[in-house]
């Protein structure tokens, strides 16, 4: 096996995560807000229809039909219209609302900073991500994590979705490094685990927190880790 050079992170589910209570009560927040703007508004509904309507509109983001800031507002129109309220400009209101909340929604795993700290100076670091670039990147700063990486690649920008090796690609190249080199950690191994040996890469890192079991019809990583503090051992 060649030396590391570079080392490639998903980051959903790998770096950070979703804390569903904290998001749970910032969408009431703003919900309760907007009934107390537009009356008549039933919050209970809005926030209901906003669970709805999410679905449906976050999955075009990942080949870049929409950006994440758009599709955000997009819901915010989708679930108030479908309660009644046509109102111009509340779609807006809802979204700057909830925005400007938004610290504390998406966070970071207990062993990520520590590990990228040690990772910085001696790899080049990137993240090959499905998603939306714009939200995406403000989930790297928004948990103070986005001067660590040199580069960061987003399905939405480029219209490629992992496991294309093509996304993968497009990082080799912008970090002139091999592909024999570089290693990717992830989730998912489907995404993350087929992608990385799909493009040749040096090592595809199952990241498997929740100690799934892997079927034999799932791509068989390099290596199987359960935390992030595992990676430096292998690497050294």
């Amino acid at each position: 096996m060649k030396p590391v050079e570079a080392i490639f992170f998903d980051l959903d589910s790998t770096l950070v995560y979703v804390d569903s209570a904290v998001l749970d009560e910032r969408l009431t927040r703003v919900c309760a807000a907007l009934a107390a703007a537009y009356p008549g508004l039933d919050p209970a509904r809005l926030r209901s229809h906003c669970d709805l309507v999410g679905p449906e509109l976050w999955p075009l983001t990942v080949l870049g039909r929409f950006d994440g800031l758009t599709t955000m507002r997009e819901v915010w129109r989708r679930a108030l219209g479908a309660c009644g309220c046509e109102a111009e400009g509340a779609a807006d209101t809802a979204h700057n609302l909830f925005w400007r909340h938004r610290q504390g929604i998406i966070r970071p795993f207990d062993d990520v900073a520590v590990l990228l700290q040690q990772l910085q100076g001696r790899f080049s670091i990137a993240v090959i991500t499905n998603g939306p670039q714009d939200t995406q990147l403000d989930k790297l700063d928004v948990v103070g994590f986005g001067g660590y990486f040199e580069l960061f690649v987003a399905s939405g920008m480029h219209r490629v979705v992992k496991p294309d090796p093509a996304l993968f690609k497009i990082a080799l190249d912008r970090l002139g490094v091999a592909p024999e080199s570089t290693w990717h950690i992830g989730d998912s191994l489907s995404a993350d685990v087929a992608g990385a040996k799909a493009a040749g890469l040096g090592a595809a890192v199952w990241l498997n927190r929740n100690g799934a079991v892997r079927t034999p019809e799932e791509p068989e990583p390099d290596l199987e880790i359960a935390s992030l503090t595992e990676l430096l051992d292998h690497l050294a």
